[in-house]
């Protein structure tokens, strides 16, 4: 997903699309540790676009590291 389309989103949004992502993600995982995962390269896309997600979140919230 692209960032754009993120910032166009409200924080309660954001937050589902995480729950989403990290959902996906453990189902990829599974996948792969049954050996069903068809494409590896969807946990690194996945795992991107968690990071981006937060990113996101943290911008919208003002906070600072």
């Amino acid at each position: 997903m692209k960032a754009e389309e993120l910032r166009e989103m409200t924080l309660e949004e954001l937050e589902q699309k995480e729950r989403e992502f990290k959902r996906k993600l453990f189902n990829l995982r599974f996948q792969k540790a049954t050996g069903e995962l068809n494409n590896p390269a969807e946990l690194k896309k996945t795992r991107r676009d968690i990071a981006r997600v937060l990113t996101i979140v943290r911008e919208k919230r003002g906070e600072r590291r």
